[in-house]
C-alpha cells in the first residue's frame, strides 16, 4: 500500500525565511521570490552571510559540546530550516552513533527536503514532524516525539534561528517556558537570536525589508534573550555573539560583532 499524501501549496510566489537562510548559506532550495528578499536584505548588511554561516559553525561547536563532553543524546531541533550538511544529527552521531533526534518544521519544501535526506544512523535515529514551534501541544503530544525520544530522560531542546521570527503577539516567553517546562533535569537548551545590539540601523532596516515581504523578523537585546532561559543555569560563556562561543583554534580572520549580530547560548535544566 502506497500512503497517500495530500498535495500542498509551497507558495514559492512568497518568501519564506528557511528558504532565504538556504540562499544566505549558499543553497540552490529557494526561488525567485526568496532570492529577491535575500538580494534586497544583503544590499542593507552586505555580512547577512557571515552570520549564516557562523550562526551555522555554532551548532555544530554546540551538539559537539552537548554530546561529547556532556553526554546528551536526545535532541528536538525546532525549526530545522533546509537541511544543509553536516546537519544536527550527522554531528551528533559521529560522536554518538545511538543519538536520536526529532527536527520540526513548517514548510513543505523542509519537509519534502527533510524526509529524503535526514536519516540517521542505524544505531541512532532521526524523525521529522510538520508542525510549528507556535505549535507546541502538538509538537509535545506528537506520535514522532513518543517514539523517538524518552522525555523521562534528559534531552536537547534546539532553537537555532527561529526565535527571533516570533513576534512579541505570538508570546515567545511563554512558548519556550512551555517547551522548557517539561524537560527533566539534567537537559539543555541550546538557542541563537538576531540581535540588533552591535549594528541597530542596519538590524531595523533588515526587519523592515523582511516586514515588507510577510516575515515577521524581531532582533532582541542581549538581557531579552537572556529572558528565554529564566530559571535554567547558563553555561560558560553565557550569551555572547556566536563566533565568540567557545570559538575553535587558528580560525584565522577575527569578525566584529557588528558582522555577525546572532547572540548563542547553552543553558542547562536544573
Amino acid at each position: 500500500m502506497v500512503d497517500h499524501v495530500e498535495p500542498v501549496n509551497l507558495r514559492t510566489d512568497v518568501p519564506h525565511s528557511a528558504r532565504v537562510y538556504d540562499y544566505f548559506l549558499g543553497g540552490k532550495d529557494n526561488f525567485p521570490a526568496d532570492r529577491e528578499a535575500a538580494e534586497q536584505t544583503l544590499a542593507i548588511f552586505p555580512d547577512m552571510r557571515t552570520g549564516a554561516r557562523e550562526n551555522r559553525a555554532f551548532l555544530h561547536r554546540a551538539t559537539r559540546k552537548l554530546v561529547g563532553e556532556l553526554g546528551l543524546r536526545q535532541f528536538i531541533d525546532i525549526g530545522t530550516g533546509i537541511p544543509t550538511s553536516p546537519n544536527l544529527h550527522e554531528v551528533a552521531q559521529e560522536s554518538a552513533k545511538d543519538a536520536h533526534i526529532v527536527y520540526v518544521d513548517n514548510d513543505p519544501i523542509v519537509l519534502a527536503h527533510a524526509r529524503a535526506l535526514l536519516t540517521g544512523s542505524t544505531q541512532g535515529r532521526t524523525a521529522y514532524l510538520d508542525a510549528d514551534l507556535r505549535e507546541p501541544e502538538k509538537i509535545l503530544r506528537s506520535t514522532e516525539l513518543a517514539e523517538t525520544l524518552d522525555l523521562d530522560q534528559p534531552l536537547v531542546l534546539s532553537l537555532i534561528a527561529v526565535l527571533h521570527f516570533i513576534p512579541a503577539s505570538d508570546d515567545p516567553y511563554g512558548l519556550v517556558r512551555r517547551y522548557t517546562e517539561i524537560l527533566p533535569s539534567g537537559s539543555y537548551v541550546v538557542l541563537t537570536h538576531a540581535t540588533g545590539d552591535f549594528a541597530p540601523e542596519a538590524a531595523a532596516k533588515v526587519s523592515a525589508t523582511y516586514q515588507a515581504r510577510g516575515i515577521a523578523l524581531t532582533p532582541r537585546s542581549r538581557s531579552e534573550i537572556e529572558d528565554f532561559l529564566t530559571g535554567l543555569e547558563l553555561v560558560d560563556p553565557g550569551v555572547v555573539p556566536v563566533h565568540r562561543w567557545h570559538p575553535e583554534e587558528n580560525t584565522g580572520e577575527e569578525l566584529a560583532d557588528d558582522r555577525v549580530n546572532v547572540y548563542g547560548v547553552l543553558a542547562r535544566v536544573p
